[in-house]
């Protein structure tokens, strides 16, 4: 009777432990595409604990209620984005790090892969070599990495306080997640992939710090096109 009872007991406490996670993750999915529609923040540190904490099963509940699974990411990525920005934005360029992902590169890249991620060659045919160009003359130590490897070998082997990341919403959050210590601005790719990708420059450039014209000549939707970009817009 006893042992009957403690399963009994075990089982009520089970179905109550579920309906509370499937409550929160039910509110963070509210207050996240709260954020996202209408740029509006509440509860960030709840968003992030279950993001971080139940990510894979949330991204599974999101997709059981309908909603395509990514969202999770964005929500991830603009929490973190919001979180970080007055303290990213204090923080010296000299003390920051830009990661840009291999597939920005035009596809006849002729730029080799070492230790550190691919060694642009500044040939003119893609959006990396500007965005490479303007982060270093800002002072960002610029990498341009083909994977997470190579993201762990880049925590391990320079000294930073800020990161800003570009890449799909999935790398970005998790990459954000694993970059917590520190604070993180990431742009997603507008079209993301293994090759062909585009990102918004003018974005990418704001979260730089860059105060661009509205009339300004940058590309919008930068990809790896075979036309050459003009380096004297930026």
């Amino acid at each position: 009777m006893a042992i009957y009872d403690f399963y009994q007991i075990f089982g009520q406490i089970v179905f109550i432990l579920g309906i509370l996670l499937l409550s929160l993750l039910s509110i963070t999915l509210i207050l996240g595409r709260l954020l996202i529609k209408e740029d509006r923040l509440i509860f960030p540190k709840l968003l992030l604990f279950t993001i971080d904490v139940f990510y894979g099963l949330f991204k599974k509940f999101s997709e059981n209620v309908g909603v395509d699974s990514k969202i999770v990411d964005q929500i991830g990525v603009e929490v973190r984005n919001k979180v970080n920005e007055k303290l990213f934005n204090k923080i010296k360029p000299q003390e920051k790090i830009m990661i840009l992902p291999h597939c920005l590169r035009h596809s006849d890249c002729e730029a080799k892969l070492e230790a550190s991620g691919l060694v642009c060659k500044n040939c003119n045919r893609c959006v990396i070599g500007v965005l490479k160009d303007k982060g270093e003359s800002l002072g960002y130590t610029v990498f341009i990495i083909p994977g997470s490897t190579f993201l762990k070998k880049i925590i391990e082997k320079n000294k930073f306080k800020a990161v800003l990341g570009v890449a799909c919403y999935q790398d970005l959050n998790l990459g954000m997640m694993k970059l917590s210590k520190f604070s993180c601005q990431g742009v997603p790719l507008s079209r993301d992939g293994c090759i062909n990708t585009k990102v918004d420059s003018r974005a990418v450039l704001e979260k730089m710090g860059v105060k661009l014209e509205k009339t300004s000549p940058v590309p919008m939707d930068s990809s790896c096109s075979k036309e050459s970009y003009n380096r004297k817009a930026l």
